[in-house]
């Protein structure tokens, strides 16, 4: 798995072929299909790893004591994170979910992935009524924006090109995250 996980961050998903994996861990490629039912199984796993593992830690940030100060710990948390495992970055920034999703998967993966998307709707709605006293399309859209779509672009193309990310990265997480939540009226 952590080899198909480098193989992907480096090559992307074509690149992470049964026989590149089998040579990254010195292994037949019989013991690879022995643990794996096919590619699209593996490769698939390797995504919902990742994004279970973010999303479970950008999600116990979000939920957070202080909702101002926890949206604003999750927003931070996708610099941080990426710093810290930067082959997961690779693979959930550069790569579509529909790259690994679906590709005849047993019910049982399609059910964690189904888990996975409804997950980040559930929590941001949830967050944005403790933010805001309550939710509405807007604010959710507001809020998304503000914890993981300006994140997500501020720290994109750095992962992209490989490079280390650079402290200013976190100065416009917060900038953005302060001026979008402030556009809300929700005091600091």
């Amino acid at each position: 798995m952590a080899a198909a996980g480098r193989l992907i961050a480096t090559r992307g998903p074509s690149g992470a072929t049964i026989g590149a994996i089998a040579r990254a861990v010195r292994a037949p490629t019989g013991s690879i299909y022995h643990r794996f039912d096919s590619r699209d199984v593996l490769l698939a796993e390797v995504w919902l790893r990742a994004a279970a593992a973010f999303q479970d830690a950008f999600f116990a940030r979000l939920a957070g004591p202080v909702p101002w100060q926890a949206g604003l710990a999750a927003a931070l948390h996708m610099a941080q994170r990426a710093r810290q495992h930067p082959d997961e970055a690779r693979l959930l920034l550069l790569h579509r979910r529909d790259d690994f999703v679906d590709r005849g998967w047993p019910p049982a993966m399609r059910r964690r992935a189904q888990r996975l998307g409804r997950q980040i709707d559930t929590e941001l709605r949830a967050f944005t009524r403790r933010l805001c006293g309550r939710e509405d399309p807007r604010k959710v859209r507001i809020v998304a924006y503000a914890v993981v779509e300006a994140p997500f672009a501020a720290i994109r193309r750095h992962v992209a090109a490989r490079e280390n990310l650079p402290p200013y990265v976190d100065v416009l997480i917060r900038t953005t995250y302060e001026a979008v939540i402030g556009l809300l009226g929700v005091p600091d």
